[in-house]
């Protein structure tokens, strides 16, 4: 599987605009991408940026591939108008190296960090065997996973990227660790951020969401 992360703040002046140019436009256009399954929103509870959206894909190759850089590059009078609105962007192109759980959560926690080049392989085996699984079986988790962006893919120029016009963050690695509340994600974090120290994990951003809206393939399984 594959996915697109994606954080940011907005102008206070093009929030409400923003909302519903993604609830209207933005979000049904992405997934009705060839490839693409899911879009959704959250908004921050705790930490920043204030928006975290996720689309997820049948692999890292549909989103590098031609059908989503057309629509890059060919953004809506609507998408021109509210992109400049963005700020602190980070956004990364990812493949999904580990993913398990009894469902969607209502929160969600991200945990972006950077991990020493030689200790990659190692990290990217521990996280998936021994250090992810135990927190699926946490009281009120329901999904942890593990992104891993294509620095290359996440970095290609396109139209909407230029609309935007200021610098993107590409966040290394990824943690998502998804429940039905702020005191059970964050518990969860709190016991895997050890072994990230030990793992060498730098420049560690948490934050923690809630669902604002999901888009599904069709409109009407959108809810």
């Amino acid at each position: 599987m594959g996915c697109v992360a994606i954080w940011h703040d907005i102008e206070p002046a093009a929030r409400d605009d923003f909302h519903e140019w993604h609830n209207r436009e933005h979000m049904p256009e992405r997934v009705g991408i060839p490839g693409f399954r899911r879009g959704r929103r959250y908004v921050a509870l705790r930490g920043a940026p204030e928006y975290f959206n996720l689309y997820e894909a049948d692999s890292p190759e549909t989103l590098a591939g031609q059908d989503y850089l057309n629509r890059l590059n060919a953004p809506t009078a609507w998408t021109q108008r509210v992109i400049p609105s963005f700020r602190n962007v980070a956004r990364a192109i990812c493949r999904v190296a580990f993913t398990n759980g009894v469902g969607s959560g209502g929160i969600v926690l991200t945990l972006r960090f950077a991990i020493p080049d030689g200790q990659r392989d190692g990290t990217v085996d521990a996280l998936r065997r021994r250090l992810l699984p135990p927190l699926l079986y946490r009281v009120g988790v329901t999904g942890v996973h593990l992104l891993l962006a294509d620095d290359a893919a996440s970095r290609v120029e396109t139209a909407e990227r230029r609309t935007r016009g200021n610098a993107t963050d590409v966040p290394a690695w990824i943690v998502l660790v998804e429940g039905i509340g702020v005191p059970e994600v964050d518990a969860a974090a709190d016991d895997l951020a050890p072994a990230l120290g030990a793992h060498g994990a730098a420049g560690v951003d948490r934050a923690i969401y809630r669902l604002e809206n999901t888009r599904l393939k069709t409109p009407w399984a959108a809810g």
